[in-house]
């Protein structure tokens, strides 16, 4: 696997542009990986110049703050010195197709906007959005700079698993994937196992820059009470199939008052999960997308939280639900429905409980920690993991040697 050693200053200063679907004002899984990677990019001197859509994340309508959402083609100064230019979008529902649809036209407007930059270096583009990778590949053949396709998540492999395409020949879908990361001249994913698949497909450039935080933003919590007359359980983050959400429901109903599950976020089957809680009478309470601001209020009222992915699709072995090295950092157990690469950081963080993806496992579980309210203390031990492991002054310094090495290996071509 490609890599490089981290000296003690990071690369000299480039230019570079980042193609992404979604960024500042959002609060996304995207924003919240680039804000902190690209704060780090020019604080150390680089000029990082974004290409987004206007801020229409998550309900598919733009931002009520004209201002920090932007406008179509327009130049705005972001939060650490970064050019943004806004990309214009389709206002579209909150269903698979309407931001696959949405996408596809943001994507297609990418590229104009993304000539009118200055010239950079070289271009990143970053997944899970399908189409911008198409995007990244047209703007860097058009700049005639060097490409990094960056993969949040295990594409293609997760579009057959989602059912998305189906049958045994490849779909163009899973084609124009593979195509666009044969041609980078290297390929970031956020996990060790992601990388080890696409090296033994026969991508050639392969390294891995874990999702990581800035620990000084992030609180330690103390533990929760050692008595108290219910169960608090948090789940926040993204209400979708991927998640099995419905398994959390259903476990909740069966532990019954003893409980109270928290339902924190948006998605596309969260009518489906709030009937589901109503028709089983379930102790669910279910609440809007909170400002960053008051995420960590929802973690102090939390005893556990819970991270999921469910176990019948193949690419969860290598993927890290994006809440996790946030709850190890705030100090909470964690209910962990996950397994692969996901579930030997729980194993090795020692920071909560590892559990099967059905309702009477994870009600067993949880009707424990109601008898045995101190193995909710989790102590230091997540924190701990999370800063020797994915701090993000580490990984924004790995991510400008391989951006370093990628510049002046495709300079001497």
């Amino acid at each position: 696997m490609k890599g490089s050693t981290l000296g003690e200053r990071p690369a000299v200063a480039h230019r570079i542009s980042l193609l992404v679907h979604s960024y500042w004002p959002d609060q996304s899984p995207p924003q919240r990986r680039w804000s902190g990677l690209v704060r780090e990019f020019q604080s150390a001197g680089w000029e990082v110049g974004v290409v987004t859509p206007i801020s229409h994340f998550p309900h598919g309508r733009r931002k009520e703050k004209r201002a920090e959402a932007g406008y179509p083609f327009a130049v705005q100064k972001g939060q650490h010195g970064e050019r943004i230019r806004r990309v214009p979008y389709l206002r579209h529902a909150e269903t698979r197709l309407g931001r696959f649809i949405d996408h596809l036209y943001t994507a297609v407007m990418t590229v104009p906007a993304a000539m009118m930059e200055p010239r950079p270096e070289v271009v990143i583009v970053t997944a899970p959005s399908l189409p911008i990778l198409a995007a990244g590949y047209v703007v860097s053949r058009l700049r005639r700079v060097p490409l990094i396709v960056e993969m949040r998540d295990a594409w293609p492999d997760l579009a057959r698993d989602a059912r998305l395409v189906q049958g045994p020949v490849k779909s163009t879908a899973e084609r124009a994937v593979e195509f666009v990361q044969r041609k980078a001249d290297l390929v970031i994913t956020v996990t060790h196992g992601f990388a080890k698949t696409l090296l033994r497909r026969g991508i050639q450039h392969v390294a891995t820059v874990p999702n990581a935080l800035d620990l000084s933003t992030i609180p330690h919590l103390d533990p929760p009470p050692a008595k108290k007359a219910r169960l608090d359980v948090l789940y926040l983050g993204n209400h979708g199939e991927s998640q099995r959400l419905d398994v959390m429901v259903q476990a909740a109903a069966l532990v019954g008052d003893a409980m109270h599950l928290h339902m924190v976020g948006y998605g596309v089957v969260r009518s489906q999960l709030q009937q589901l809680a109503a028709r089983l009478q379930a102790p669910v309470t279910f609440y809007p997308p909170v400002k960053r601001a008051d995420v960590v209020e929802q973690y102090q009222r939390a005893d556990s939280c819970i991270v999921a992915l469910r176990d019948d699709w193949k690419s969860f072995d290598t993927t890290i639900p994006s809440k996790t090295y946030e709850v190890l950092a705030v100090g909470r157990h964690v209910t962990a429905v996950v397994k692969g690469e996901a579930a030997h950081i729980i194993e090795d963080s020692g920071a909560g409980d590892l559990v099967a993806c059905s309702p009477e496992a994870v009600a067993a579980l949880w009707h424990d920690l109601v008898r045995d309210r101190s193995r909710l203390d989790v102590g230091r031990s997540g924190r701990d993991w999370v800063q020797q492991n994915a701090e993000l002054l580490t990984s924004a310094r790995h991510y400008m040697e391989l951006v370093h090495d990628v510049v002046n290996r495709t300079a001497l071509r």
